[in-house]
């Protein structure tokens, strides 16, 4: 688990005030607000359709808030396009991996690189560079068509690492893996987040992994927040047990 900061004096690198999402009668995200400390991992955790990637897409432009604001550095950025919102300096992988499968890994990544670098050579030379950090170096020339699941996460974290972000938006990358995977996965998110000085939401609804990796958690259920604090508070609080998690969840305290 990453060393716990406080957040007194820190730099709230990202924050949402009010922010809500409504898809005609339907509220998908409710009044929620949050802050992002710099060099911090969040977790955000929740049942499905708790508005979890909802949110994820109204930091990164995908979809526009219907209400409230999201600040990235002090400035909104609601509703900026996604283009903007991504040369600003918030990456994203997405729950779903959607390869371009005729396209080389290599291609793939370019894809992320071009937002920084546009002549080719510049962002294949980046591609290179972060598809080595990855562990999928050695796959550069296959196709995104040819690559196994735990390939295809790691390039779609790739990708996102490509376009050089302050923020990396983490979206389920761990799921369907198995344990051994999982662990391995692990090792790579902390390595990146070390190594590239990063600040980290990661949406994952493999407890032992949100536990070993978040300096925080915050909890969605129904489009509203229902829980903000150290993991171990949040794994034993009684509406996160009665709404998700079914038990009292194991945490880093008490290994």
């Amino acid at each position: 688990m990453p060393e716990n900061k406080t957040n007194e004096n820190r730099e709230v690198i990202l924050e949402g005030k009010g922010v809500t999402k409504r898809f005609g009668g339907l509220v998908a995200v409710n009044d929620v607000t949050f802050q992002l400390y710099r060099g911090e991992i969040l977790g955000l955790i929740g049942p499905n359709g708790a508005g979890k990637t909802t949110l994820f897409s109204m930091i990164a432009g995908a979809f526009h808030v219907s209400a409230g604001q999201i600040l990235f550095k002090g400035k909104e950025i609601q509703n900026l396009r996604a283009d903007k919102i991504c040369s600003l300096g918030i990456g994203r992988t997405y729950q779903i991996c959607q390869p371009f499968g005729s396209m080389t890994v290599r291609n793939n990544v370019m894809v992320g690189a071009f937002i920084r670098y546009p002549k080719i050579r510049d962002a294949e030379k980046k591609a290179d560079d972060v598809l080595e950090k990855v562990g999928l170096y050695q796959r550069a020339d296959a196709m995104g068509s040819e690559l196994t699941l735990p390939e295809l996460k790691r390039m779609e974290v790739a990708r996102a690492l490509a376009t050089e972000p302050e923020i990396l938006l983490l979206d389920e990358v761990i799921a369907g893996l198995n344990p051994t995977e999982v662990d391995t996965f692990l090792r790579l998110i902390m390595d990146i987040y070390r190594n590239e000085k990063l600040t980290i939401i990661i949406i994952e609804h493999v407890m032992r992994a949100i536990m070993s990796l978040s300096h925080r958690i915050v909890v969605l259920n129904h489009g509203a927040k229902i829980a903000d604090g150290l993991p171990a508070a949040v794994a034993s609080d009684r509406q996160v047990i009665d709404s998700y998690l079914g038990k009292e969840v194991p945490h880093a305290d008490d290994k």
